[in-house]
């Protein structure tokens, strides 16, 4: 007789999932709210329909540009990062030891940066580029170089680029080293009576295997570039000019600086909407890398 199914264990995480909805849906509905609504000042506000999204989505009009510049500093920031940190987290972790005692204390050293938060990252990094007091800075000037982050976009835009690789590739790292661990040995005794060179077994072996990691880890940081605050805000300040002016930076912007809360909140929910958009793309990508490992 086959047992019954107990669904009691749903009654313990049930009061958490009843908190999360309720503090996820609250603002939500705040959100969806102020998008859909005009304010005259002096809380009064008035229905106002779809006008924000369409405005929102012309790159004629004032927020529609603003909108489409920040999301293509953002989209350029985030594919630039992940071409360095990806080949670079991966390189490290093919160079690191698979046994012996100093993996403990290589692993932790490489993680250090990831646990700094991300304010005093951008307090660090906004000494650390002075070219009269930051070493980074100064050196670079000594180089010759015309390097001045609140005066140079080319300076900002590759300071807060670098800032990001500093601080985020010990993830890529960790996560490639712990794939690279589980490949079973047999793989590797296989390539060897083979002959394989080592880019072969890299290739024909390492790679394959490491598929779903690496999608794992560009998925969660394709988040964190994509949702960049902290680091250009203290930094840059979002400048010089709009160079690094990222979304969130920009929508900070609109909503607390100029109090345009109908225009903030729509570009919050299109902002929302595109991130899901491409999580539900990388989501669908490891589902498909699954079906295809066990067909």
């Amino acid at each position: 007789m086959e047992k019954p199914l107990n669904n009691r264990a749903w009654l313990m995480v049930a009061p958490v999932l009843v908190l999360v909805l309720f503090s996820a849906l609250l603002p939500m509905m705040t959100v969806v709210n102020y998008s859909v609504q005009d304010s005259l000042g002096q809380n009064q506000f008035f229905w106002n329909g779809d006008a924000w999204f369409r405005d929102l989505l012309n790159p004629s009009t004032e927020i529609g540009a603003r909108f489409s510049d920040a999301l293509l500093r953002n989209l350029s920031f985030s594919l630039v990062t992940l071409a360095l940190e990806v080949p670079l987290g991966i390189a490290i972790a093919l160079c690191l030891p698979r046994g012996g005692w100093a993996v403990g204390p290589l692993l932790v050293i490489i993680a250090l940066p990831m646990l700094i938060p991300w304010n005093v990252i951008g307090t660090m990094w906004q000494i650390f580029s002075r070219a009269d007091i930051g070493l980074f800075g100064a050196a670079l000037t000594g180089l010759g170089l015309h390097y001045n982050v609140t005066q140079n976009a080319i300076s900002a835009w590759c300071t807060i680029v670098v800032i990001d690789v500093w601080h985020w590739t010990p993830l890529i790292i960790l996560l490639t080293y712990a794939g690279l661990r589980a490949i079973p040995d047999a793989y590797y005794q296989a390539a060897r009576i083979d002959a394989a060179s080592r880019w072969a077994t890299f290739i024909n072996i390492e790679l394959p295997k490491l598929q779903k990691v690496l999608v794992i880890a560009i998925l969660l940081r394709f988040m964190q570039t994509f949702m960049i605050y902290t680091e250009p805000f203290v930094v840059t300040g979002g400048g010089p000019g709009s160079a690094t002016t990222f979304l969130s930076i920009d929508l900070v912007k609109i909503a607390l600086g100029q109090v345009d809360l109908g225009p903030a909140a729509a570009m919050s929910l299109v902002y929302n909407l595109i991130t899901l958009t491409i999580c539900w793309i990388f989501f669908t990508i490891m589902t498909q890398l699954d079906r295809r490992r066990y067909a």
